[in-house]
């Protein structure tokens, strides 16, 4: 069997879909019921945890570079439109939402943030919707954040920015329709 080529380096920080962005530690050789196999070793900060993922696993699991600058732009000005609200039940939408926060695509997760983000003068969110938007925005801010060589909080500052403007904007246009 030939060798493959790894896709991964030592230092790289790659995101895995269940939990967000992580850096390869290190690239180990373990033998686990009498079969040789290479496993990457992830890092993941913030929670303090550890991953080891089979290197021939690891595209099928999901696992992948930092996105590109043009997918970041586009979760950026996804995070400029308009919220879309659906009437759904709320635990159909938060099982929704889980799926596109695990799924790994920034576009989807940015979708989730502006969905669920409120403004000051809006209504109060649930405790689960909260939940919810926070650990969206905090995926899309540790993948931002690693992008711009920053920290998660001035990604997060960075984020809850573009929707505060935005909301600001169709607050103002929803407003009058609702006194008609």
């Amino acid at each position: 069997m030939a060798a493959k080529a790894l896709l991964f380096d030592v230092g790289d920080y790659v995101v895995y879909p269940k939990h967000g962005v992580g850096r390869v530690v290190e690239l180990q050789k373990s033998e686990i019921a009498g079969m040789p196999l290479e496993l990457y070793v992830l890092r993941f900060e913030k929670e303090k945890m550890t991953l080891r993922v089979p290197t021939n696993k690891a595209e099928s699991a999901g696992m992948r570079k930092l996105s590109s600058n043009k997918q970041m732009d586009d979760a950026l000005t996804t995070l400029k439109g308009k919220p879309k609200v659906k009437r759904t039940m709320w635990s159909r939408r938060a099982q929704e939402y889980e799926a596109k926060i695990n799924s790994g695509d920034l576009v989807s997760i940015a979708e989730v943030t502006r969905d669920l983000f409120r403004a000051e003068d809006q209504p109060e969110q649930s405790y689960s919707e909260r939940q919810i938007f926070e650990a969206a925005a905090s995926r899309l801010a540790r993948e931002l954040g690693a992008m711009e060589q920053t920290d998660e909080k001035t990604a997060l500052e960075k984020i809850h920015t573009i929707l505060r403007a935005s909301a600001a904007i169709y607050n103002k246009t929803a407003a009058p329709a609702e006194a008609a």
